[in-house]
């Protein structure tokens, strides 16, 4: 059995379904965990799923990866634009990672529009809802795939 895959979840991610509908949908971050949950499933890996408001927890966890994480997804919430510690542990994490948002940050304010952490991923997926979260399986079950070889 593969190591899991860490979905690791920035801060206020613990109120989707109820922070700004309008621009996060109504899927609460339980929805996400089982949305992801399945199609991990159907690639034969479990995952490991966590939600912090704290920035010092996503780091701990993102070096916990490195020995027990086939790879990672983040979404780091507002982390995402101010966070060089998030920045720093993915890059040591020594695994795959995607970026994965649930809104278009090009369509949102402009200090949105950077992230930190995007150096430190393979790819970005944003934009698509929850189905942000399963692309993002998809794109990394085809990367240690492709690592296998």
């Amino acid at each position: 059995m593969p190591k899991p895959i860490y979905v690791l979840n920035g801060p206020n991610l613990n109120l989707l379904g109820q922070r700004e509908p309008e621009v996060y949908g109504h899927a609460t971050l339980d929805d996400v965990r089982e949305r992801v949950a399945a199609r991990a499933g159907k690639h034969g890996f479990s995952i490991e799923f966590h939600q912090s408001n704290k920035e010092g927890e996503l780091v701990d966890r993102i070096q916990e990866a490195r020995s027990k994480a086939s790879g990672v997804i983040i979404n780091a919430g507002a982390y995402t634009h101010t966070s060089v510690a998030i920045l720093d542990a993915l890059l040591a994490a020594d695994v795959p990672c995607v970026e994965v948002h649930l809104s278009n940050i090009f369509q949102r304010e402009e200090f949105r529009h950077h992230s930190y952490i995007s150096s430190a991923c393979f790819g970005v997926i944003c934009g698509f809802g929850v189905k942000s979260y399963e692309l993002a399986v998809e794109a990394l079950a085809e990367r240690l795939e492709a690592n296998k070889s």
